[in-house]
């Protein structure tokens, strides 16, 4: 069906982030490509002034650990990881971009009172793709 699939992955949200894995397992083309793409949201620099210099890159080695630890070797599949830093929404629209993906998969979450003035991920994500998005609640 797809032959390029992104799955942003919230790492906070591991239960939610392996079924939308699954999904896209069967939804990707035999020879096709997931990527899973985990975005670390940038610290603020008044907050990053107090933190260890090397917070940023343990964060990402640890999100690199954990995104390996969903890949199954024995399936079949071509399955690559991606980190990335910035806002999400415009960081998942940048890595389809890049790869000529098909298709984004995204989990949503029941909004909350912040979303509606804010906007979510997914809401922004939908907005401005320029392929097919499928939201998973």
């Amino acid at each position: 069906m797809y032959a390029r699939i992104i799955v942003a992955v919230d790492l906070d949200h591991l239960e939610q982030a392996r079924a939308l894995f699954a999904r896209a397992a069967s939804l990707v083309d035999g020879g096709g490509e997931i990527r899973l793409l985990h975005v670390l949201e940038e610290v603020p620099g008044y907050v990053a002034a107090e933190l260890p210099s090397d917070l940023s890159e343990r964060r990402r080695a640890e999100a690199v650990v954990e995104l390996k630890a969903m890949i199954d070797p024995a399936q079949e599949l071509r399955v690559t990881h991606e980190v990335r830093h910035g806002a999400a929404s415009g960081q998942i629209l940048q890595a389809a971009e890049d790869s000529g993906a098909d298709l984004i998969m995204i989990a949503s979450h029941k909004p909350g009172l912040r979303d509606y003035f804010i906007g979510s991920t997914a809401a922004r994500v939908i907005r401005h793709a320029q392929c097919s998005v499928l939201v998973e609640r």
